[in-house]
């Protein structure tokens, strides 16, 4: 008896699995991490609350938050120096306090986020991050703020972030960091050197895909609107989801435009 429930108990998980996981990507082995926030869309500016609760409905195994500073040294979520293009105000977020960017409502109706309020539902909605670090110098107490919030919400051990190179070595070995194969050779010199510090970001010939899986170096691949030729988008995109998947690359970051090529509607 005891067997037998050993062997129902492992089935009925995968079936429960199975029917909640409904939206995941068809290829199980591509994780999708969406590029500027969440799903950007007409009613979910990037960054938004509503554009990182539409990634968790639709599967996203992670998002990106482009993190800033404020005058104040409240950290953020949002992707320009200033608040023209979504919110009609030509002014840098390093020259405006929280209480000034809270009152900013964009034409969809939505706000800021503090950065700990996107990581806060991110870690309610079972979302992984990636950090794209805009935070200018080293301020050390902003980056161990950052930390200690990813750690408040369960969220470093899988998050990745794009550095600077001012903060580069303050992170090395407390978050993955993001790095070219010419980056990642240089690293390998380091006394401290570990693969779980550092993940190819990009879409790698074959032959750097085959070097990263001998060294145990995480690839991420790329699809953002902004990097593709408009006269031949399509044509590209093809080309870099059939290289993703011919050198077996286990996630993406993409625009959530082109998300419909990975994930079972």
């Amino acid at each position: 008896m005891k067997q037998l429930i050993l062997y129902i108990f492992p089935l009925l998980l995968s079936l429960i699995f199975g029917v909640t996981c409904s939206q995941a990507p068809e290829n199980d082995s591509i994780k999708l991490i969406a590029h500027r926030g969440g799903v950007v869309e007409a009613g979910s500016p990037e960054n938004s609350r509503e554009a990182l609760l539409k990634a968790a409905q639709r599967g996203y195994w992670a998002v990106e938050l482009d993190t800033r500073i404020t005058k104040d040294s409240v950290l953020i979520t949002h992707h320009d120096r200033n608040f023209k293009r979504y919110y009609g105000l030509n002014r840098q977020v390093s020259e405006m306090d929280w209480a000034e960017i809270n009152s900013l409502v964009s034409e969809a109706g939505t706000n800021v986020q503090k950065l700990e309020d996107a990581l806060a539902l991110c870690a309610e909605k079972g979302l992984n991050v990636m950090i794209d670090n805009k935070i200018p110098g080293f301020p050390q107490p902003v980056f161990e703020e950052l930390l200690q919030l990813l750690d408040k919400y369960n969220l470093r051990t899988n998050a990745l972030m794009i550095g600077t190179t001012e903060s580069t070595e303050y992170f090395t070995g407390k978050i993955r960091l993001s790095c070219t194969r010419e980056q990642l050779e240089q690293n390998m010199l380091r006394t401290d050197y570990s693969p779980d510090n550092y993940y190819y970001f990009g879409n790698p010939s074959t032959e750097d895909a085959q070097w990263a899986k001998e060294n145990d170096i995480m690839i991420v691949g790329v699809i953002n609107e902004w990097a593709l030729p408009k006269e031949s988008e399509d044509r590209e995109i093809e080309k870099i989801i059939q290289n993703l998947k011919a050198n077996d690359v286990g996630y993406v970051q993409l625009d959530s435009k082109y998300d419909s090529r990975f994930i079972e509607k």
